[in-house]
């Protein structure tokens, strides 16, 4: 069997989905982020959309979105942490898809995502419709939290631990084969197709 081209740790961009006050979304990042910071296959980098000052208008450009741009061409592989908000995903994601551009092309894209009855299934569902038109692939495996605001206690622990750990590792094993593999197969043969 032979070796990956390159062995090195993958960059796997942690996205956080909310900007909203008093968000919940720090709660499942820090879960999500410690799972990752576990491997030592994986780098991670958080990407809080709360951070930056992006531009609100499609075209205009600021040193945040650049940096901004600059890390998501930077990772082999990306975990969206997401809500659902009235059975869709937030607007800041898609300013966050569309300001970004052809950074996500070709990479492998994870899921963590959270609610009420549904736990985010139904944002995510939609967010592999656009991942889809941004040449992304997304991973068929992913971690939900339904009814999250009772799964997690009131330090931010998941209450139950081994069942999520067994959820995000899956996750995270398939994660790490598809970044691998793109990230070989983006070195050998570049991927020179646009997204729309």
């Amino acid at each position: 069997m032979s070796e990956p081209i390159n062995v090195a740790p993958i960059n796997v961009a942690l996205i956080y989905g909310s900007t909203r006050q008093g968000r919940f979304c720090d709660v499942v990042g820090r879960w999500a982020a410690g799972r990752i910071e576990a491997r030592q296959d994986m780098a991670l980098d958080i990407v809080d959309p709360a951070a930056f000052d992006l531009p609100m208008r499609h075209g205009e450009e600021n040193a945040d979105l650049a940096e901004l741009r600059r890390r998501i061409e930077r990772a082999d592989a990306f975990i969206l942490v997401t809500p659902e908000y009235n059975h869709g995903y937030p607007a800041i994601l898609k300013h966050v898809i569309d300001s970004t551009g052809g950074g996500w092309r070709a990479k492998p894209v994870a899921f963590v995502s959270y609610g009420a009855m549904s736990g985010g299934i139904r944002a995510v569902e939609q967010l592999r419709q656009v991942f889809v038109e941004m040449h992304a692939t997304t991973l068929r495996d992913g971690v939900s939290f339904h009814r999250a605001w009772a799964q997690f206690d009131d330090a931010g622990r998941l209450k139950d631990e081994p069942g999520g750990a067994a959820a995000a590792d899956a996750m995270l094993d398939q994660l790490s084969w598809w970044a691998l593999a793109l990230r070989d197969a983006r070195a050998l043969r570049p991927y020179g197709r646009k997204a729309a």
